[in-house]
């Protein structure tokens, strides 16, 4: 493992939990990328400065941070001696996509009961025989989680329908194990492929290629905790071959599939 780097992910058998990441980068930068999951993150030291639908953030005292599903971010450090941070990854049972809006609008959330909470529950998820603990824990993390963002519900509202680029991610989405050509989707979405690419990135931040690149890596780590071996993988949820996959792996998580699949395995 790259020197500063230390990291453990696994999947818990808690309902709503898609995944336990635990990570101390010193230098390592995401690249913009989405999640098809709720991202609830608490940073034990130093800080994280992260980009949101064009809008810069950061986790200062003790906040936590709620990113929300299929919405572009990226993530560095924002201290010479990185960070270290425990990520959940929750599913929509928690928060359904009417709450996306809202917590685009204010995702860093000062809260010192909210964070205790967040800290009790990763404490739970370590454990195995604890699931009941971990359970409780969640659903008062969940409802507390909604408390913050009703009363954003009203203002925020629907995020807007954007047209072509919207058009686009459907297809995405439709065509994400197979791919598709970006000529084919131009002639699907009766358009020149140039402005299927300035729509997509104007709209959501993120050209369509790392859309999917990213799509792709999240079905990935999902597979790879479950104990599918990264070759299998890699053609599984749409790469070329393992290497493929671990180029851009590598590029978003930090660490290679391999590695990353035996931090599940040890814990």
């Amino acid at each position: 493992m790259t020197p500063g780097q230390e990291i453990s992910a696994w999947r818990p058998p808690v309902a709503g939990v898609v995944e336990v990441f635990h990570a101390h980068f010193t230098e390592h930068a995401y690249p913009m990328h989405i999640h098809d999951a709720w991202t609830l993150l608490i940073v034990d030291d130093g800080a994280v400065r992260y980009n949101l639908d064009r809008h810069e953030r950061g986790t200062p005292n003790d906040t936590v941070s709620l990113l929300p599903p299929q919405v572009p971010h990226n993530g560095s450090p924002a201290t010479p001696y990185g960070f270290r941070k425990r990520v959940l990854y929750l599913d929509m049972t928690q928060l359904d996509k009417n709450f996306i809006a809202p917590a685009v609008d204010g995702p860093d959330l000062a809260d010192p009961v909210l964070r205790r909470r967040v800290g009790q529950l990763h404490t739970a998820l370590a454990k195995r025989g604890d699931e009941f603990e971990a359970e409780s824990r969640l659903a008062l993390i969940s409802q507390r989680l909604r408390e913050h963002l009703r009363p954003r519900l009203a203002v925020g509202g629907a995020r807007p329908y954007r047209g072509i680029a919207q058009d686009l991610r459907d297809l995405l989405n439709e065509r994400l194990l197979e791919g598709i050509a970006l000529e084919e989707a131009a002639r699907l979405l009766h358009t020149h492929p140039a402005h299927l690419v300035r729509a997509f990135s104007g709209a959501f931040g993120i050209a369509p290629h790392q859309y999917m690149m990213s799509r792709r890596v999240d079905l990935a780590r999902r597979r790879l905790l479950a104990g599918q071996p990264p070759g299998e993988v890699a053609t599984a949820v749409g790469f070329y071959d393992q290497s493929h996959l671990t180029r851009h792996f590598k590029r978003v998580v930090g660490i290679p599939p391999g590695r990353y699949a035996r931090t599940g395995t040890a814990s």
